[in-house]
């Protein structure tokens, strides 16, 4: 594999991972906006335009949009975060330029008022689907309640009420604003030509205009907020509990996700053998995000309204343990190779490779190969993540449960 990169003169980035060998293709844009990066008034309006990409540009229609894409066969979609938003596409080597071709007609849309005012039903109807689901609803809420004022707590689809007010020229004037060439990087992986990829966004990108894109940076240790909400038709206990950790600059951000495989992994991890396997809770996964200046260690778990006093009650002991003896060198190991399994095999394809490369970009500008985080996760040490535990203590955390009302 080699890897390639340039910058047109309006800042837009080009960065590619060429494996001839591959047999695919994978390309994306990444565009350094989400739901931090808005107002209150404007919630929700990354995810917003999102939607109204796939709506076509003025020369193109969205049933144009679906069958360009359809006749290459490409495996293609886009997702918003709360600090990014990616439009990618993986297909066959002979079809990466005609994809990437179209994205980039895609990313100067039509932005039309009939498509706005039909979208925003659609957008109010997702907020209400995902509200139907207690797994998102209480790590969206608990993120909220963690982050307090931080603007990564606000909510990345928006509430019905700010989409509701939301205008056509409001989200336009975001748009213009935020998607600027200096904001975005376009990256490629797999078997590409990255000369002829980089004549294309030469020709179809360079007449973008660059902006002034600044967003708040800084670090948030949490609110460590308690909260209990009760929700009607609920018959199982859904607990989210979030605790500030490492960002994506920091290098120690492979340790910390090596501690979250320890606490919290779906099979073998401490909430495994503590909760999953003797019956006393349905889930209970802890994750890591790392994000702009700031991290989250954050953990779900369901179980019955009866054992939700018994789970808190496991997960202190835990933490409490892990804050006095720390982690051991059989947990690091097998850590250790649950990750690498993961990373390997994920990066065997194109596809796989497209986000670590595009966001190791967008946060570090460095390139970093599978070799490279390989030796970094191999190179961790008890003592590594033991200092973690240290300065990040994980009782220190917000905590947000949503279940039926009680009985008593």
């Amino acid at each position: 594999m080699e890897f390639k990169h340039t910058k047109l003169s309006n800042g837009l980035v080009i960065v590619a991972e060429v494996n001839t060998a591959a047999l695919s293709g994978a390309m994306g844009f990444f565009v350094r906006t989400g739901s931090r990066d808005e107002t209150m008034e404007i919630n929700g309006v990354s995810h917003f335009l999102e939607h109204m990409l796939f709506k076509g540009a003025d020369d193109l229609t969205a049933l144009e949009v679906n069958e360009a894409f359809d006749r290459t066969g490409a495996k293609f979609n886009a997702f918003t975060s709360e600090e990014n938003t990616v439009y990618y596409a993986a297909v066959l080597p002979e079809y990466v330029l005609e994809v990437t071709e179209l994205w980039t007609r895609l990313l100067r849309p039509a932005l039309r008022g009939d498509d706005f005012d039909i979208e925003k039903n659609v957008i109010t109807e997702e907020i209400a689907m995902y509200k139907d689901m207690p797994q998102f609803d209480v790590m969206d809420t608990c993120k909220t309640l963690h982050f307090a004022d931080h603007p990564c707590g606000q909510s990345v689809l928006g509430t019905v009420e700010t989409i509701e007010v939301l205008t056509a020229e409001q989200m336009r004037e975001y748009f213009y604003r935020r998607y600027a060439p200096n904001n975005m990087v376009l990256a490629c992986c797999g078997n590409v030509d990255f000369d002829a990829v980089c004549a294309l966004a030469e020709k179809k990108c360079s007449g973008w205009k660059t902006g002034d894109t600044p967003r708040q940076l800084s670090f948030f240790g949490g609110s460590r907020g308690k909260q209990r909400q009760v929700k009607a038709n609920l018959v199982r206990e859904h607990i989210c509990i979030m605790s500030p950790a490492v960002s994506m600059q920091d290098e120690r951000r492979f340790a910390m996700s090596l501690l979250a495989t320890i606490v919290g992994d779906d099979a073998g991890s401490r909430y495994f053998w503590a909760m999953v396997d003797p019956a006393i809770a349905e889930t209970a996964a802890m994750q890591f995000d790392s994000m702009d200046g700031v991290g989250v260690l954050y953990s779900y778990i369901r179980c019955s309204p009866e054992n939700a006093a018994k789970v808190l009650d496991i997960i202190k002991g835990i933490f409490d343990d892990l804050a006095e003896k720390g982690i051991t060198e059989d947990e690091l190991g097998k850590a250790k190779n649950k990750v690498l399994s993961a990373l390997t095999i994920k990066s065997e394809q194109p596809m796989g490779r497209l986000v670590n490369l595009g966001f190791n970009w967008v946060y570090t500008q460095q390139y970093r190969s599978i070799a490279d985080d390989v030796a970094a996760i191999k190179g961790i040490s008890v003592a590594d993540v033991n200092a973690l535990i240290a300065e990040f203590d994980l009782r220190e955390f917000t905590r947000l449960s949503i279940g039926p009302a009680s009985e008593d």
